[in-house]
């Protein structure tokens, strides 16, 4: 990822005390070509990110047809998961989006807007996301 991005998501992922700890895990996308089956690449995909997940996730994915938070709804949704004290695996999916084994472990799915982000522009509008709906929660003049 470009400079720019690794430095936006950090900056929202450092604000963020150790209980609510945003940790990305990369899972390189399969390569793609003129000729791709993209049916096995995204699959292929898929597998890697169950593999990635702790046995124990929560699993949201993000995808356009998912349900529209609001930032108090962000932020419920954010309690109700600490709540729950499992770890929470946020999944973005390549740039066909998710293999149907993905969205078949999720127990939400989030939809960051029904535009189409560039993945780069997605990591730091989700970490940030988190870090507001973290500083509503905690009444930190942030969200304001």
């Amino acid at each position: 990822m470009p400079r720019w991005v690794q430095e936006g998501y950090q900056e929202y992922a450092k604000r963020l005390p150790k209980e609510c700890e945003l940790v990305l895990k990369e899972v390189p996308a399969g390569k793609r070509g003129k000729n791709s089956d993209l049916t096995r690449i995204i699959k292929e995909e898929g597998e890697r990110m169950i593999a990635a997940l702790p046995i124990t996730a929560h699993v949201v994915s993000l995808d356009i047809p998912g349900r529209a938070w609001s930032t108090p709804e962000l932020a419920q949704a954010m309690q109700h998961w600490r709540e729950g004290g499992q770890p929470v695996a946020l999944l973005i999916g390549g740039p066909e989006g998710l293999a149907e084994s993905v969205k078949s472990l999720a127990r939400q799915s989030w939809s960051l807007s029904p535009l189409t982000f560039p993945h780069p522009l997605v990591r730091i509008v989700v970490a940030e996301q988190l870090y507001r709906a973290w500083s509503l929660l905690n009444n930190h003049p942030y969200h304001r």
